[in-house]
This record gives structure tokens, C-alpha cells and sequence, in this order.
């Protein structure tokens, strides 16, 4: 995607640019220093033989030092250096040393204009534009959400010492168990600052930005992980009823709905969705009603930890995520890290308590409702006024909670188009507008079964989404000229 009035770069090197991130260079491995291929090679042959042994001697109880091991070991590393070594013919080296060079001469066309490369928003291709016009859209955003604020002094070092305090204090009072404890406590030696980074959503007007934080060294990151891992099966389970999976799971719950006889000509359907609502979380409410979801459905423990104890754990992680941006230092004071595991699930939750009150008048008229995070889809046979009306009054209940809906009897959620044809309900598979018609390259140095994945998962997805044999002829043929234009 290609956000500039002018194209910088000539017919080949944009030609490689359209094979999007998920292409992968052949044998770019070969023309690197023979030095660097033997430590890759060794890096390749310890990890795969260690988990192999592993699994031999714990699994198999083979001796760790049996000589079926050392053959594999010896083995492994004869493949490996074969497949790094072996010469490659005139063509392939030509073509090796002819995309590096497209690749070098585009990275100096992008420092030399000041450009910026991104990958787009729920698709998978490159987005390429002005750095100083994408970091307008950056400033955009935190003027817009007021989520962030930015710090002068750097905070890791008291972050880390007050996560390490908390589980010891936890640990010393057996409000946690020890290989909880052990699960939650940061690696100090690794631990640093999330970063923040923006993709830019090609799909909407104006081309907004996304906030992907990355807190894979965070100190709050496995205290994220592992409440996550504690309370989202209990959020899927109590609230499987109005939690929309996928597309399919959709399509399945209207299908319940078409037995119940609710499905008439004059049905309709309607979708909304949160803005911004991973940064628009008031944090102590968020935390407060986490705490009253849990004993809603009668917990006062989880895995033996108490909900006083589970909240404070859950603060430290909102309160505590401080990354940074463009050389600066923020800390969130609204919402919660796009990124982190825990998130998702405490936003679910908060959703939890502000559906409430819709999900009672749609079960009071047996309508359907259901939610896929964000994204809101219902059904509606009363008039479209009284829709409206419900719709704007529910954009009322929460400062912080804004929706943009859509009503009509056809109308696309997620990526299922839904149509109420005078009563009868019928449903294909939906592509948006501004989607890039974009699949893994077949020129990509991939294992051949990928390509074949592709081809099965597009085939699955339209049988399972086209309620006729014409929409999935439909769909089949674009998949062919989709497959077509990527190779």
C-alpha cells in the first residue's frame, strides 16, 4: 500500500515489495559469511537435538549416553551442513545476489526519502509512506485517546523492584504457592522496557493507526501471563453464550436462531463496534470489576489465590506498563497494553458488565447478541427507530465507551457476509473493500506443505460460510485469481 503522491521505486524493486512480508528470499543464507553460517548451523543443531534427547530420555527412558543419540546428533549436523554448503548452480546464485541487492537499494531509497515500512493492519502486506506524515497519525492517537503520558526519568529499575516486592511479599504471607510464584517472577537479567510501535489500518478512512506494544521482556509480563491463563477459561466458559469465536460459530448460533421461527422478511441485522477500547479502560474500574465478575460466578478463589490478592496482581500490570516510543518514555494511565495476553481477557470482562443490559432486552424478545471482543453483531425485528434509538441511548452508558453501528438486512461481520433475503438467511464469505488480495507468494523459500495449507484453509472457509452453491462457486474462483496473482 502505497501512501505518497509519487512512486519512489522502479518497476522491480516495487515488484519485491509486493510480495509482502511473508515472502521469504531463496537461499538468502548462501551469500552470507561462512562464519555466520556455521553459527547458524550450530545454534539449529543444539536446539534440535537437545529437545530430541529430551524427549528420547524422558519420555523413552533411553540412556543419555546411548549411541542411537550420538548417531542422530552426528546425523543432524552432516544434514545441516550439506544443505548450508552445498554449491549452489550459476542461476541460483545470480538470482540469490540480485534480490539483495533490490533489497539494499530499497532500504537506501527508504532512508534517502525518510519513508517508513509497516506492516498493514489485519492484512499482510507492506504499507509504505512518510515517516514525519505516519508519526502525525502517532500524535494523532495519544491526543485523541489521552491514554498516555510521557515520563523524564526512566522507571525499570522501581518497576522491577516492585514486581520482585509484591510476589515476595505474596510469596512470604502463602497468599501465592511457590511454583506460582516461580511462574510470575520476571528474568532480571533480560527484563526492559516494552516498546511501542504503530500499524496503519489501510482498511479505514484516513489510513488511523494501531498501537501493538511489545512486552515480551516487560517485568510485568509473566504476571500477565499467567492471570490470563487462570481467568480467561473461566470468562469463555461462563460466558460462551454471547462470545462469537469465528465466523463459523456465527453462523451457527443464526442457524439456531432460523429454528426458532425469528427470521422473517423484515429482520434486521446490525453490528458496532468499541472504539479504541483496549486504551479507553479506566483502569481502578476495570480492576473493580474483574473482582465482581469472579464473584458473580462464585469465586473467592482462583487456583488457590484470593480475588484480593488476584486484583493487586492484576493493578501491577495495569499500572505498572511504562514502554517507549520514538526515544521517549510513557507510561499508560488509561487502559491496558495492546500486546499483552492479559489484556484481551480483562477487556472481555469489562464488556461483560456493560452488555448486561443489552443482552437483557435481547433475551427478553428472544434476539440474538453476540461479541467477538470489539465487535457487536445482533439481530432486530422491531423497527429500525426503535433500533436507533436503543443503539444511541447505549452510547450513554459509559464515558468512555463510544460505538459506530451499521442496520440493514445484509450487512458483513468479521469475515462472513450475512443477507436476509425475504426470510430466508443466506451467507458467503466477505473480503473488505480495501484488503490486499494477498497470500504467502509461491516463489517464497517456504516448505511446499504451506502452499498447500493456503489452498485448504480458503477451500474449507468457503464451504463452511457459502449457504449456496453459487456463492461458493463464487468465492472459489476468487480464490483461483487470487492464487493466480500471487503465483
Amino acid at each position: 500500500y502505497l501512501d505518497l503522491l509519487t512512486n519512489p521505486f522502479n518497476e522491480n524493486e516495487w515488484n519485491h515489495l509486493s510480495l509482502g512480508p511473508s515472502f521469504i528470499r531463496l537461499n538468502q543464507s548462501a551469500i552470507r559469511p561462512v562464519k555466520h553460517q556455521e553459527a547458524e548451523i550450530k545454534n539449529e543443531h543444539k536446539e534440535i537435538t537437545e529437545k530430541v534427547h529430551s524427549h528420547l530420555i524422558q519420555k523413552h527412558s533411553i540412556p543419555c549416553k546411548a549411541r542411537i543419540l550420538t548417531d542422530y546428533s552426528n546425523d543432524v549436523f552432516d544434514h545441516f551442513n550439506q544443505c548450508y554448503f552445498t554449491p549452489l548452480s550459476c542461476k541460483e546464485q545470480i538470482e540469490v545476489f540480485e534480490q539483495a541487492q533490490k533489497t539494499a537499494t530499497i532500504r537506501q531509497k527508504i532512508k534517502k526519502h525518510d519513508l517508513i515500512l509497516r506492516v498493514t493492519d489485519k492484512g499482510n502486506n507492506f504499507y509504505i509512506g512518510s515517516a514525519s506524515e505516519f508519526e502525525k497519525k502517532a500524535e494523532k492517537f495519544f491526543q485523541e485517546t489521552n491514554a498516555f503520558i510521557e515520563i523524564s526519568i526512566n522507571p525499570f529499575n522501581q518497576i522491577q523492584d516492585h514486581v520482585i516486592q509484591l510476589l515476595n511479599r505474596l510469596r512470604s504471607k502463602q497468599f501465592i504457592l511457590q511454583w506460582q510464584y516461580n511462574e510470575m517472577m520476571p528474568d532480571r537479567e533480560n527484563s526492559e522496557l516494552a516498546h511501542l510501535y504503530f500499524n496503519p489500518k489501510t482498511h479505514k478512512d484516513g489510513i488511523p493507526v494501531r498501537p501493538i506494544e511489545s512486552t515480551i521482556h516487560s517485568s510485568t509480563r509473566n504476571i500477565s501471563q499467567f492471570l490470563d491463563k487462570i481467568i480467561r477459561p473461566i470468562f469463555d466458559e461462563k460466558c460462551a453464550s454471547t462470545t462469537i469465536i469465528d465466523g463459523a460459530s456465527l453462523i451457527k448460533e443464526l442457524l439456531k436462531y432460523i429454528k426458532k421461527g425469528l427470521v422473517k422478511p423484515t429482520t434486521l441485522f446490525c453490528t458496532f463496534d468499541i472504539r479504541n477500547l483496549y486504551t479507553m479502560l479506566p483502569q481502578d474500574e476495570a480492576l473493580d470489576i474483574l473482582v465482581e465478575f469472579l464473584q458473580f460466578y462464585g469465586y473467592t478463589k482462583v487456583k488457590g489465590i484470593n480475588l484480593e490478592t488476584i486484583r493487586e496482581l492484576a493493578a501491577i500490570v495495569l499500572k505498572e506498563n511504562v514502554f517507549v516510543y520514538d526515544k521517549k518514555i510513557y507510561k499508560q494511565v488509561l487502559g491496558g497494553a495492546m500486546g499483552s495476553s492479559f489484556t484481551l481477557t480483562l477487556a472481555n470482562i469489562f464488556m461483560w458488565k456493560w452488555q448486561k443490559e443489552l443482552v437483557r432486552r435481547q433475551d427478553m424478545t428472544d434476539e440474538f447478541y453476540g461479541r467477538y471482543i470489539d465487535d457487536i453483531f445482533m439481530t432486530w425485528n422491531k423497527s429500525e427507530k426503535s433500533l436507533k434509538d436503543l443503539l444511541d441511548d447505549a452510547n450513554k452508558w459509559h464515558l468512555n465507551i463510544k460505538l459506530e453501528y451499521s442496520i440493514g438486512k445484509s450487512l458483513p461481520f468479521l469475515d462472513v457476509s450475512f443477507t436476509n433475503n425475504n426470510g430466508i438467511l443466506t451467507t458467503s464469505v466477505y473480503h473488505k473493500p480495501a484488503a490486499e488480495s494477498y497470500v504467502v507468494p509461491f516463489r517464497s523459500d517456504r516448505p511446499r506443505h504451506v502452499f498447500v495449507n493456503v489452498i485448504q484453509t480458503s477451500l474449507s472457509r468457503a464451504l463452511r460460510y457459502s449457504s449456496t452453491f453459487e456463492n461458493f462457486n463464487n468465492e472459489r474462483r476468487y480464490i483461483q485469481l487470487r492464487l493466480l496473482y500471487n503465483g
